[in-house]
């Protein structure tokens, strides 16, 4: 497949990874329509010529349910809504506009290898991130048939803005690889076609042992896969 497309509206391009990315996609050509979380911003239809969607929002806290009286529930459910149910209301709203080309299109998301490895000290950001990982495996198995392509970037530790709430922006954006270098490696991972893209390692964890939880994983959903078209 390798990377087809020209025009990308990317959510959650105002900072950290979709900043980096937006920055890196305009150097290699493609049109960029850039845009925060605001609802009244986010209009595909007024941009005939969008065949992706880059769905980047994202936010992390840490929440302690040994102390619950210091356990902020509407923090938490503000996480989930914007990790996982906020993409998940997007990719319903686009699908239309991209089902409609006659042109190959794509939803691409951005994960984290915490969907496979949680975080315990993140419990809302490690289950929704894991929620959005099963539910691009869904509908990439729902849309196989079609033209619209589902990519999954999976990032490891990145030095972004996202630590800034919990640790500050001094210790928070030095920790992790680089932005640019990962922008670099996935750039190239998309550009090769991949619709898995997984970059680096997490924590103790090699990037072999972070593949083969995902390659089992696959094999796992194929066969469950292969048994529900069968009782169709």
């Amino acid at each position: 497949m390798s990377f087809p497309f020209k025009h990308i509206l990317i959510v959650g391009a105002t900072s950290g990874i979709g900043r980096a990315m937006a920055d890196k996609l305009i150097a290699e050509g493609i049109h960029v329509t850039a845009v925060g979380r605001r609802q009244d911003r986010l209009d595909a239809f007024e941009h005939p010529t969008v065949d992706a969607i880059f769905l980047n929002a994202g936010m992390q806290r840490h929440f302690n349910f040994a102390d619950p009286a210091n356990v902020n529930l509407s923090h938490f459910y503000e996480e989930m809504t914007t990790n996982f149910t906020a993409s998940v209301a997007l990719t319903h709203a686009f699908l239309p506009h991209l089902l409609a080309s006659a042109n190959p299109t794509a939803l691409i998301y951005t994960g984290t290898h915490i969907s496979l490895v949680p975080a315990y000290r993140m419990p809302a950001y490690s289950a929704s991130k894991a929620a959005l990982d099963a539910f691009i495996q869904c509908i990439r198995e729902q849309l196989r048939d079609t033209k619209v392509n589902i990519l999954h970037v999976s990032p490891p530790l990145v030095q972004t803005e996202i630590h800034d709430y919990e640790i500050g922006a001094e210790r928070g954006r030095k920790m992790g690889m680089p932005v640019e270098q990962f922008v670099e490696e996935t750039w190239a991972e998309l550009k090769a076609g991949k619709k898995d893209v997984y970059i680096g390692t997490i924590a103790a964890s090699t990037k072999e042992q972070i593949m083969e939880i995902a390659d089992k994983r696959a094999e796992a959903m194929g066969r469950l896969n292969e048994l529900i078209r069968n009782f169709q």
